[in-house]
């Protein structure tokens, strides 16, 4: 039996190390007060990363926002001259291809539109030479017709033909 007590009853030398533990891994009341006086502003709470609390909004998501001046900027890694150089002289060749490209593309449309134009007109062309005419001489016969027969005439010049 005392041995089965013995395994049940924790060691009262591991409570009491894991108590002085505890105590000494959480800080002082003095030592909070002090880190809360060296972190007054904003940009040193940035710098310790101390968790802000929940938003008042409810709009835990929303970051804290930060100053356009506070951003790092870097100016970039430096070229050599002649890589500058091979950059430049690339590019041009890039807009010259793409000047030429273009250039095709807006010949090879004003192609398609000269050649439609042309055959509107050579169909227009055939279309007169079908017609078939008939010359009144007679005005009289003009004067006598009804709305219908006038809106079907049409003028043409007889001189060519």
């Amino acid at each position: 039996m005392n041995s089965v007590n013995e395994e049940r009853l924790p060691n009262m030398s591991d409570t009491i190390n894991s108590n002085v533990d505890s105590i000494e891994r959480e800080p002082s009341i003095t030592h909070q007060k002090h880190i809360s006086k060296q972190v007054d502003s904003e940009k040193e709470r940035e710098k310790l990363h101390i968790p802000r609390g929940k938003p008042k909004s409810g709009r835990v998501w929303k970051e804290q926002k930060t100053k356009f001046s506070s951003i790092i900027k870097t100016r970039g890694i430096r070229l050599s001259f002649a890589k500058k150089q091979k950059l430049r002289e690339d590019l041009k060749r890039v807009k010259q291809m793409s000047r030429a490209i273009k250039a095709q593309k807006h010949e090879e449309k004003e192609a398609k539109k000269q050649r439609r134009r042309e055959n509107l007109k050579r169909a227009e062309e055939n279309r007169k030479k079908s017609e078939v005419v008939q010359v009144i001489t007679n005005t009289a016969k003009i004067k006598r017709m009804k709305k219908k027969q006038l809106r079907m005439i049409e003028k043409r010049d007889t001189t060519k033909v």
